[in-house]
């Protein structure tokens, strides 16, 4: 078994587990909302003004890789909102039946850097620079279950050196653990989008801002059978208007069009 099917197996076991955990905290009046670990940060501010301006709704985010997220929701694990990181976990989820899918938007778009130790003095000219013998561990995440890592392997790829960095990958189960792996200086370089950068702004540096084959861009949609429909379209109508775009923009994410 390679790495990267060892890798989603145990991350699929986990989204089984994690679907226990989500459906014991659910309450039956909370919305639920399943959002890439990128957002973590943006999302928390969205649900604080989107809970001022609805007094009668209870917002409960779960934050993780866009794929597992996925698989958690079609193990039958509550969800009203779907946010992803990538089209790619979207369509999956669209394939599996588990969205509406004329709710599907896209609300947001990002891009990838190359982040290293604050103190590092390793400062890459090109991507080409990863294969040096001095670069011994590069995080980023597994593409086979997190967006960050597809749109990684697409750069590395398009750069041909994709043999090379994936022999001193050090695989991440999302996004935000590529940026602690690079903040606590257990790696040399790793990969995350720029807004992740941006949390830990004096833990890491952004060594190169890294064009990617596909444009990153966020949709969201309504989960199949939610039972919060009308409050599920109300977060993502926020989410698209101005005040929450707004919010969004705060923490660096740019508009999806």
């Amino acid at each position: 078994m390679t790495l990267a099917r060892r890798f989603l197996k145990h991350a699929l076991s986990v989204a089984s587990a994690l679907s226990v955990v989500i459906s014991a905290n659910a309450c039956a009046d909370e919305l639920v909302v399943s959002a890439a670990a990128s957002l973590t940060n943006a999302f928390k501010a969205v649900s604080d003004v989107f809970e001022q301006q609805h007094p009668g709704t209870k917002v409960l985010l779960n934050f993780g890789a866009s794929d597992v997220l996925m698989q958690q929701i079609v193990k039958g694990a509550p969800a009203d909102v779907f946010a992803s990181a990538d089209q790619k976990a979207m369509d999956k989820a669209a394939a599996e039946k588990v969205i509406v899918p004329a709710t599907r938007r896209d609300f947001a778009a990002n891009s990838l850097v190359l982040i290293v130790p604050s103190d590092s003095r390793f400062s890459p000219a090109t991507l080409n620079n990863l294969a040096s013998a001095n670069v011994k561990r590069i995080a980023f995440g597994d593409p086979a279950s997190v967006p960050v890592g597809r749109y990684t392997q697409g750069a590395l790829l398009a750069a041909g050196v994709w043999d090379a960095v994936s022999a001193k990958a050090v695989l991440a189960s999302n996004v935000r653990q590529s940026l602690d792996y690079v903040a606590r200086g257990e790696v040399d370089a790793g990969f995350v989008f720029s807004t992740d950068a941006a949390v830990m702004p004096d833990k890491v540096k952004v060594a190169l801002n890294v064009p990617t084959q596909m444009p990153i861009t966020y949709p969201v949609a309504q989960i199949e059978g939610s039972r919060h429909a009308e409050d599920a379209q109300a977060f993502m109508n926020f989410v698209m208007s101005p005040a929450g775009q707004s919010v969004l923009a705060k923490y660096g994410f740019k508009p999806a069009h």
